[in-house]
């Protein structure tokens, strides 16, 4: 595998993480490495110009990036989210993001502007309105928010509800517009608003959509709004919930790192030994270990199938892909926040001080519940899988 993650690079990107999160500031020196690195390429196949790193292999490298740089690691996910969705689609013979994967290996940054305030449709639904220009392609107009990378992005995917004067769909119902905007398109206004209890440095500011153009050929789907098969969707899902995992993953593995380091060094006086011969550390230690073993199988399976799944039509889990992905990230979220928080028992009252890198991961692993699905959603999936939709 490319080794486009060097030691002396994540070394560089763990020694500014701290800067960045006292300062609120944009992990700007970081992504430029990362882009000098060809790490933006890393999921690109080698015939578009990139690295040609499978999911699994890309899942690994984002969980190594966040357990140098959780804040990093998650706003550079947004952008590998899309490669992943152009990589799904081009494997399965669709070449309508070969685009995509081109601009991307040649160092375009992709942003990620679907979620809106108040709704929990997410995919499904928009409060964005999408206005026809009449040539096919369409304006957009509404407020999306936790836009990451909002400082750098050059190409930010969008959806939005197709108004009056559209193509419309059976029986004349309004369709979702997915499509790209670009940056020196105008027509956004991005506000200072990000300012966290944690992930600092990503900046997912909101944006404020008045007029961005997406001409027609960066118009990718008019779909009808509820659950679709459509593989442009299944590949957004499972490309966000998969990477999105593997940054938690990675959090909850350096969290473990610090714990084992700490129990060591640390002596108890009424002992005289170390916390790392105290019983009661050790069991949380091996409770940590034993979810973070748990949660790298589950990846490593999910992702060994999507990754097999376009040339082996038997590993295709269609409609499962949903229950299996979102199942995925409430999982690890949990977990990566359950070995956080003994990390920090383990490790002492240290770890609140707000130059502790423990505490730092304990506020970074919180933003793994506001992302989707939320567990509610999850679960939602899950029982219509089994028990059929709601009546």
């Amino acid at each position: 595998m490319t080794d486009l993650l060097s030691a002396e690079l994540l070394a560089d990107i763990r020694e500014r993480a701290a800067d960045y999160d006292r300062d609120n500031a944009f992990f700007a020196e970081d992504l430029a490495d990362l882009q000098a690195s060809g790490y933006l390429g890393a999921m690109v196949p080698t015939a578009f110009g990139g690295a040609g790193l499978t999911l699994q292999e890309t899942a690994h490298e984002q969980a190594r990036l966040a357990a140098h740089a959780p804040a990093t690691a998650l706003a550079v996910n947004m952008h590998h989210v899309w490669v992943g969705v152009g990589r799904y689609l081009h494997e399965r013979g669709d070449s309508s993001l070969d685009w995509l994967l081109r601009e991307a290996a040649s160092g375009e940054v992709f942003g990620f502007g679907y979620s809106e305030p108040g709704n929990d449709l997410v995919l499904l639904g928009s409060r964005t309105e999408a206005r026809p220009d009449g040539s096919g392609g369409y304006t957009f107009h509404g407020r999306k928010i936790f836009t990451s990378n909002s400082p750098a992005w050059t190409r930010l995917g969008v959806l939005g509800l197709e108004k009056s004067g559209g193509l419309r769909g059976r029986n004349g119902a309004p369709r979702l517009v997915h499509a790209f905007v670009t940056r020196e398109g105008g027509g956004f206004t991005i506000l200072d608003d990000w300012d966290t209890l944690g992930m600092r440095a990503s900046q997912s500011r909101s944006t404020l959509l008045d007029g961005a153009h997406a001409p027609a050929d960066r118009v990718l789907r008019l779909l009808p709004p509820g659950p679709s098969l459509d593989p442009y969707v299944l590949g957004i899902f499972t490309s966000f919930e998969v990477l999105l995992s593997s940054v938690y993953a990675g959090i909850a593995d350096r969290a473990l790192e610090l714990a084992v380091e700490t129990v060591h060094r640390r002596t108890s006086m009424k002992t005289g030994k170390t916390y790392a011969q105290d019983p009661d550390v050790r069991r949380r230690i091996a409770d940590m270990a034993l979810a973070q073993d748990s949660v790298w199988l589950q990846i490593d399976g999910i992702t060994r199938d999507l990754d097999a799944s376009a040339a082996d039509p038997t590993l295709d889990r269609g409609a499962g892909w949903f229950r299996a992905t979102a199942g995925l990230k409430v999982r690890v979220t949990e977990a990566a926040r359950d070995v956080v928080d003994q990390a920090v028992r383990v490790s002492g009252g240290s770890t609140y001080f707000t130059g502790s890198e423990l505490g730092r991961l304990y506020r970074d692993v919180l933003a793994g519940i506001f992302h989707p699905s939320s567990d509610d959603a999850a679960h939602g999936t899950v029982a219509q899988s089994l028990l059929g939709p709601l009546e």
